[in-house]
């Protein structure tokens, strides 16, 4: 085999079948490459690549759930609810049509991974993955156009020696000058881009070791938890769970802030294992709202033994690297202050309210303590619940509401005269003309949130003529908020609360929207997938001016 240099094309002459194989080969690979190069450089809307993803995702749970068989032949899930629980699953949002226990072994493994590709921590890891693959292109491309040798015996080779070489002799010049002198060599603009790269590349593995070794541990500590303590392992025996399924589900679940857990009842047949619910409690902080607070802190203890240039430019400069979870050391302080606010607010209003009432009936005070804080840890956005939210108190309810509405990174960021606290200041580029008009035409979360309500209304108004107190406002409310903040909370459906006895009515553990007509429960599938999305639309409705 030969090859020739043709302009910027290397050419390779095969003879032999099995040199024109390797040919045709490589062939391949160099068009694929030159394909996701082109995809990863020309491709900049991150929605539609997300849309993209949930949905595919979301039907490809749905064959994998119906071609594998239930627990029980006496009872097959409609294939409309089997694609409602792989929504649910995939975008972490709990909310269930069926009881869990109806789900085998085999479809468990398959909802919990997609529970951990659906997750807010792996889909920013994969964003992360790409950005880096993004700027090594553009890496590539800048590099290429100042290369004098048009046609490099291995350009690749050429390109990352000629990079690597760059900055291993600015290296000792970095640590000694800081961040005010980094890169100062004869392409500043190029040392600055690879700079980022190697950034986001180690923000890349960072954040691929938070994934695993937080679910590592938890897995360890449920199992463990599991082994020495009778009472919890006894319900597993009774429900016919695996200790090793159990213990891996419910802490991707909740470390993904779906909670799905394999028991029909939820958590509350553990709600007087405050050990395990002690171990739940930060996976439910760690995956969801104190995840940019402890990615920064991990940052910042990495940074005390380390002088890397990578992680001085994560830590100074978080709104060029593209991740919205690194946020500014200001707003990561002020993030924690927020959460736990809003957690001691509804401990207090809950403790004060429901103390000496049914819900926590059995209890010890400890017992009661830590299942109160588990409960309100559990809003956002996770879902997780020990008590039976149709008869928790209303005026704490609307609490619940208004704590699964706030999107997860949530704070106080006090200004001075207009001062921009968040750090990610970019210089706003003009839009197009027809992008502004898009942008006219978007409404806010809040006017979407009441369309969708009245659409379930509608679908829903003979349930809600014929039963008033299962189908009532609030409780569809909930449910649609729970649906849109991925949280999972549900009031149920109760045949005591008929008003006309309906003849073999049975109680079932899942939630609310298990009641819906089936145009109803589509309409929550496109809450879920909304809801998962809604951080792309945080702005919207900006056109209208409330005077």
């Amino acid at each position: 085999m030969s090859c020739r240099c043709l302009g910027k094309e290397v050419v390779c002459l095969c003879s032999a079948p099995w040199l024109k194989l390797a040919c045709l080969y490589r062939s391949f690979c160099s068009l694929f490459s030159r394909i996701c190069r082109f995809l990863l450089l020309r491709v900049n809307n991150s929605f539609c690549i997300q849309v993209v993803y949930f949905v595919f995702l979301s039907f490809l749970g749905f064959w994998v759930l119906k071609d594998l068989r239930p627990r029980t032949n006496s009872f097959r899930p409609r294939d409309l609810d089997l694609f409602f629980t792989s929504v649910s699953a995939a975008t972490v949002s709990s909310m269930s049509t069926v009881e869990m226990e109806v789900f085998s072994n085999s479809q468990l493994v398959v909802i919990t991974v997609l529970m951990f590709v659906g997750g807010e921590v792996f889909t920013s890891l994969v964003g992360l993955y790409f950005r880096k693959l993004k700027l090594r292109c553009l890496i590539k491309t800048e590099v290429a156009s100042v290369n004098a040798n048009p046609c490099p015996s291995n350009p690749t080779n050429d390109i990352v020696d000629h990079i690597e070489l760059g900055v291993a002799a600015n290296s000792d010049f970095l640590n000694s000058q800081g961040e005010a002198q980094l890169f100062r060599p004869r392409d500043e603009s190029l040392d600055l881009g690879y700079l980022k790269y190697c950034s986001v590349r180690f923000l890349c593995f960072l954040v691929l070791g938070y994934l695993i070794g937080v679910h590592v541990l938890g897995v360890a500590a449920v199992a463990l938890y599991m082994t020495h303590v009778s009472s919890a392992r006894d319900v597993l025996k009774k429900k016919g769970l695996k200790m090793v399924t159990f213990s891996v589900f419910t802490i991707v679940s909740t470390f993904a802030s779906c909670g799905f857990v394999p028991t029909n009842e939820n958590m509350i047949v553990f709600s007087k294992n405050s050990g395990l619910l002690l171990i739940l409690i930060p996976q439910v902080l760690l995956g969801n709202t104190l995840f940019p607070s402890t990615l920064r802190f991990t940052l910042w203890l990495i940074e005390r033994s380390s002088k890397k240039a990578e992680i001085k430019y994560l830590l100074s400069r978080t709104g060029e690297v593209g991740c919205k979870h690194l946020l500014p050391s200001l707003h990561s302080s002020l993030l924690v202050v927020t959460v736990l606010g809003f957690i001691g607010v509804q401990f207090i209003m809950f403790c004060s309210m429901q103390w000496d009432s049914e819900l926590l009936n059995g209890l010890s005070s400890y017992e009661k303590i830590v299942g109160v804080l588990f409960q309100c840890v559990n809003t956002r956005h996770t879902g997780e619940t020990i008590v039976d939210l149709s008869k928790v108190a209303p005026a704490i309810l609307v609490v619940f509401v208004v704590m699964m509405y706030l999107p997860p990174y949530t704070s106080f960021l006090p200004a001075k005269s207009g001062e921009r606290l968040q750090g990610n200041s970019k210089r706003i580029e003009p839009k197009k003309s027809y992008k502004q008009l898009l942008e006219n035409f978007k409404f806010s979360q809040l006017s979407y949130l009441a369309i969708f309500i009245v659409m379930v209304c509608i679908t829903e108004r003979k349930k809600m003529k014929d039963d008033p107190l299962n189908f009532n406002a609030l409780n569809i409310v909930v449910e649609v908020i729970s649906a849109y903040g991925n949280v999972g909370f549900t009031t149920g459906y109760s045949c005591e609360r008929q008003l006309r006895p309906i003849d073999g009515c049975e109680d079932r553990w899942y939630g609310f929207s298990g009641k819906w007509s089936d145009q109803g429960k589509i309409i929550l599938i496109v809450v879920m997938i909304f809801g998962r999305l809604k951080k792309f639309n945080m702005k919207g409705g900006q056109a209208w001016i409330l005077l």
